[in-house]
């Protein structure tokens, strides 16, 4: 009874969330130096989706590999982390190398992709071992990190507007080795570390059977169809809204963007205490929904005293709500099919972000900006009528 009340060593919760921030970092350190890269490699348009779907495309790849090697079960998950955060480095630095070919760039981003699939669910992992209590608390502040590092490379690009793209990918694949290395050498395994389910595909039909799994799965994907495609296509929307800002000016207001989801994830989670999961992702969705259709009106207002602060409280809300459909289809999937369940729910929600981003794309080619983004809306109205069964 005694081990259940310990509560873990101070350094646990700080240096998971700095490595998880820190080795997520690498997610979109292609789109933040994307003029460059087209340049390079002479491409025009959908260079962006490209890009941005090549690490999603290698990150369902990895999560379905990893969960049928049962790898983060074999090997202790702090020492994959740390390996998968040296490579994914590795991987997003030759990119430096390759720049003249297209396609050495996207096995590469593809890489990069795969082994992130050994960093943001492992380290949920690593935290639900040293968490047995508050973990939802923990989980807020995990994805928070994970936002964070998603924005991150426009932060450097915004600092450092002058450096050439080189040292910006240096500087962002230097970051993830160093939080790999930090999480390794501080987070030993928790006391609760547990086996995962085994991963069966055929189980797949029978975890869509439970009513609520299938709600909270829906929610999630709901969610999933807007929250990548805002993100990758912030600095566009920012280019377009409000020409007068200079390339030093979106990549800094980009990351302000995608970084204040941070705030919805903490948030979130402590308002869960209160109102539960559902209530809080419900909210959540609804709001980034009516950012959607909001965007009709507000982006075309070459007002930038309006378009930032409607575009900082869209980042705030469309991210927020990851962090509950995370507890939500934890809480929800038959215990015995855990593993299988959450592995075939995070690859179609990825699965989905890539046919939302290539839809995107086209669409801004045939209607204007505001219409095409109020589309997104799309997915939080079908995630909205699957998740009212648990509100």
């Amino acid at each position: 009874m005694l081990h259940q009340t310990l509560a873990p060593p101070a350094r646990i919760l700080p240096t998971l969330v700095f490595s998880q921030f820190a080795g997520t970092s690498l997610w979109f350190a292609g789109n933040a130096v994307l003029p460059e890269l087209q340049a390079s490699l002479q491409l025009q348009e959908g260079a962006l989706t490209l890009l941005t779907s090549a690490v999603q495309l290698g990150f369902i790849a990895g999560t379905l590999v990893f969960a049928f090697l049962s790898l983060a079960d074999r090997v202790s998950p702090r020492l994959l982390f740390m390996l998968c955060a040296l490579l994914g480095a590795v991987a997003n630095a030759l990119v430096v190398f390759a720049a003249r070919d297209l396609y050495a760039v996207l096995l590469l981003r593809a890489l990069t992709g795969f082994l992130l699939a050994g960093i943001y669910p492992v380290g949920m992992k690593i935290a639900a071992s040293w968490y047995s209590t508050g973990l939802g608390k923990a989980i807020g502040y995990l994805v928070g990190a994970l936002v964070l590092g998603t924005a991150f490379p426009h932060l450097i690009r915004a600092l450092g507007a002058t450096l050439p793209w080189q040292q910006v990918m240096v500087a962002v694949s230097a970051l993830a080795a160093v939080g790999g290395l930090l999480l390794y050498l501080l987070v030993p395994d928790g006391p609760y570390l547990k086996k995962g389910a085994t991963f069966r595909i055929g189980n797949m039909l029978q975890a869509f059977r439970d009513r609520g799994f299938r709600s909270a799965a829906f929610g999630y994907f709901g969610h999933m169809w807007e929250l990548y495609t805002l993100w990758a296509f912030t600095p566009l929307i920012l280019t377009l809204t409000l020409p007068q800002l200079s390339m030093g000016e979106v990549s800094a207001y980009s990351f302000a963007v995608i970084a204040a989801g941070a705030i919805g994830c903490v948030g979130g989670g402590y308002l869960s205490w209160v109102w539960g999961s559902a209530r809080v992702a419900f909210l959540q969705l609804l709001l980034s929904g009516f950012c959607c259709l909001l965007s009709l009106l507000v982006l075309q207002l070459d007002t930038p005293q309006l378009v930032i602060p409607f575009l900082l409280f869209w980042g705030i809300v469309v991210a927020g709500d990851s962090p509950q459909f995370s507890a939500l289809t934890a809480q929800t999937a038959p215990p015995q099919l855990v593993g299988t369940a959450l592995t075939i729910v995070v690859a179609i929600g990825f699965a989905i972000t890539v046919v939302s981003i290539q839809l995107t794309d086209f669409l801004f080619t045939q209607l204007p900006l505001h219409y095409t983004l109020a589309l997104l809306a799309i997915g939080p109205a079908l995630g909205l009528l699957a998740l009212r069964r648990l509100v």
